[in-house]
C-alpha cells in the first residue's frame, strides 16, 4: 500500500504545482485577455481625375491583452479592397500587397498614406458623389471577428 501511495504522490504533486503556477500566472494578467478591437477615424480619399483606385485608412485599437490580426477589408459598395504597404526603393516609391496586418495587444494601428492602407478599386467611377459621404466597410480579424464601420469620404491630404 505504501509503494502505491508513493507512486501516486509524484504525479499528484506535479499537477498541484502546475495548477498553482498557472493560477498565479493568470491572476497577474500574464495569460492575457482576448483581443478587444475598436475601429475609429475611418476615411477614404475621394478619387480624382477619373481614377479607378483610391485608398482607405482606419485607426484600429486593440484594448485586449492578446494580439490580433486584420485579415481582410470589404465593402458592398466598392470593388476589391486589398491591404497594401507603402515601400520606398532606390528608384522610387510604390506599394506592396500584404496578406494581413498584426494588431498587437494594447496598441493602436493608425493607417496612413506613407504606411499601411487599404487599396480600393472604384466600380465604374460611381462610388463617390461628394466629400462627407459615408460608406459601409467591414474589417475581419482573426480573433476579433467582423467589425462594421462607416468610412467618411475626404479629399486627399486631409
Amino acid at each position: 500500500m505504501r509503494d502505491t501511495l508513493l507512486a501516486g504522490l509524484a504525479p499528484v504533486t506535479a499537477c498541484v504545482v502546475a495548477l498553482a503556477g498557472l493560477t498565479t500566472w493568470t491572476s497577474f494578467g500574464a495569460a492575457g485577455t482576448p483581443p478587444r478591437i475598436r475601429v475609429e477615424g475611418a476615411r477614404i480619399f475621394l478619387p480624382y481625375a477619373d481614377r479607378t483606385e483610391t485608398a482607405a485608412f482606419f485607426r484600429i485599437t486593440n484594448d485586449g491583452g492578446s494580439d490580433d490580426r486584420l485579415l481582410s477589408v470589404t465593402s458592398p459598395v466598392t470593388g476589391t479592397a486589398m491591404l497594401s504597404r507603402h515601400v520606398s526603393s532606390g528608384g522610387g516609391d510604390g506599394m506592396r500587397m500584404v496578406a494581413s496586418a498584426r494588431i498587437p495587444a494594447e496598441t493602436t494601428l493608425d493607417m496612413s498614406p506613407g504606411g499601411l492602407d487599404v487599396m480600393v478599386t472604384v466600380p465604374d467611377g460611381r462610388l463617390y458623389r461628394q466629400v462627407g459621404e459615408s460608406l459601409p466597410f467591414t474589417l475581419r480579424f482573426r480573433y476579433g471577428g467582423a467589425v462594421d464601420t462607416a468610412v467618411m469620404v475626404v479629399r486627399p491630404g486631409t
